[in-house]
């Protein structure tokens, strides 16, 4: 369908023709294309606020009449106008092209469709500032401040006594009493049911030094017995290392218990550091570096996998080298729709499909993002060979060449450097990608990350932020180095 000069009609008669049928006046006028746009504009753009614009409040016009639409309109209403602004534009460009041969700006509609996008979005995505929180956002960022990474050298004693949780009445619990090297740490009485009080004792400690009391289930999780069970309880010895305090039984050590009748034995710690001098890092600081050498390792096997299948791929989903005959060009397009249809399918749900095959671990992240990097870099690859010079290939051509022989002699030679570096770009997409598989059970820093989030562990949520952003900023500056060479 061809664009034709606007027919002279009057500008009356186009206003009321689009006033009729957007887009109607501008048909009137031979302008089918943009006729034709604005209706199915206006039809799409209309569908779409019937559909979605649902007003947050009703429009009482009986209390408060104009009270009531300014309300309806802030808080929904002026959607609907997006449609009825189109429609008006509609009516004045058909005028202005018939009055004088020239259309108004595109902008004022895109503005009109913009206003419905924005205002539905803001609808469905519920956006509520008033329930945001500064003192939750300052818990969970007040700690992060302080990273878990390295810590002052110190030198711990520790000592401990079983306490058993809870009573039974067929069974006696064990003594809570338990000695070595010449510590003795005791509870009284042997046995306690949840939030019931205990006095426990230790001695043989460092005298005048700070002790740390604190809670082990069953299980082995931790339990603070400070505060309202969320703060540590210091506690200092006497002179001669020893000391009394009254604790309370913590109320979650039983959360995870099938049986909660059943009485198991916990434990109770008292743990001493003294200064050494220096520094070292901390457990947590020790995971996040094991967490980071996993996700990059696993991002360099990744990658290195994917090269050895995306490269023949690509050769196959390149139209110059495979439209040559029916037979090619058919391999060609399968290939192509392959490519497109995995490409689609995150990583992120790869390795949760992975997970579920393979087990949790960094394997399973390792072939979710081989198989995303597959399907990537062969696409980044054709669309390269595509765009290689068609000199050489046809001197190789005209020697008589087969197909492998111009693939080697014609194309390769030209596509090495770009193909480097998109490989490169893709380890340092698949280091940050291996991040976020990892809180799926797909292995790295971001199997550590979860649970520490999970845990509330902030201290280490830090220090992995800071690994994570180092390795990604140092990684990013390497490979944009090398990429700058090759390219």
């Amino acid at each position: 369908m061809k664009e034709s000069e606007p027919a002279r009609r009057s500008p009356l008669l186009a206003g009321a023709l689009s006033a009729l049928l957007p887009g109607l006046g501008h048909v009137s006028l031979r302008q089918w294309y943009r006729g034709v746009a604005i209706l199915l504009s206006f039809l799409v753009l209309t569908g779409i606020v019937a559909w979605y614009a649902e007003p947050l409040i009703s429009w009482d016009s009986s209390i408060y009449p104009l009270l009531a639409f300014l309300a309806w309109f802030k808080f929904g209403g002026f959607w609907y106008l997006a449609p009825a602004g189109m429609w008006l534009w509609n009516i004045w460009d058909a005028a202005s092209l018939a009055g004088c041969g020239r259309t108004r700006t595109i902008l004022i509609p895109l503005l009109f469709g913009m206003m419905a996008a924005y205002g539905i979005g803001w609808q469905l995505v519920e956006v509520d500032f008033s329930a945001a929180s500064l003192d939750r956002a300052m818990a969970i960022i007040r700690p992060m401040l302080y990273p878990d990474m390295v810590e002052e050298r110190r030198e711990l004693n520790r000592m401990w006594t079983y306490v058993s949780v809870p009573c039974s009445a067929t069974e006696t619990p064990p003594q809570a009493r338990r000695e070595e090297d010449g510590k003795v740490a005791s509870a009284t009485p042997d046995c306690a049911k949840l939030s019931e009080a205990l006095t426990v004792s230790v001695s043989g400690m460092w005298p005048d030094t700070d002790t740390i009391v604190w809670w082990e289930t069953a299980i082995g999780d931790d339990k603070p017995l400070g505060g309202n069970e969320n703060a540590p309880l210091i506690v200092r010895t006497d002179a001669t290392g020893s000391l009394t305090v009254v604790i309370h039984v913590p109320s979650t050590v039983m959360i995870a218990q099938p049986d909660p009748s059943l009485m198991l034995q916990h434990r109770v710690y008292f743990d001493q550091y003294r200064p050494l001098g220096g520094y070292q890092i901390t457990s947590n600081g020790g995971f996040v570096l094991k967490g980071m050498m996993e996700s990059v390792t696993m991002a360099l096997m990744a990658t290195t996998l994917s090269i050895l299948l995306a490269i023949p791929i690509s050769f196959l989903a390149a139209r110059n080298l495979m439209g040559g005959n029916p037979f090619t060009l058919f391999i060609y397009v399968i290939t192509r729709t392959i490519l497109n249809f995995v490409r689609s399918i995150e990583a992120l749900i790869l390795a949760i499909v992975f997970v579920i095959i393979v087990g949790l671990g960094p394997f399973a992240g390792v072939m979710a993002l081989a198989v995303h990097s597959v399907v990537a870099l062969a696409k980044l690859y054709s669309e390269v060979i595509e765009g290689i010079d068609p000199g050489p290939i046809e001197a190789v051509k005209a020697t008589g060449a087969n197909w492998l022989q111009v693939a080697r002699y014609g194309v390769i030679p030209q596509i090495v450097p770009p193909f480097t570096a998109f490989t490169i770009y893709r380890w340092d997409i698949n280091v940050r990608m291996s991040i976020i598989i990892g809180m799926v059970g797909g292995g790295g820093i971001g199997q550590y990350l979860i649970q520490w989030i999970q845990i509330n562990e902030m201290g280490a949520v830090g220090a992995a932020f800071i690994a994570i952003a180092v390795v990604v900023i140092t990684l990013d500056y390497l490979s944009a180095k090398v990429r700058e060479r090759l390219v």
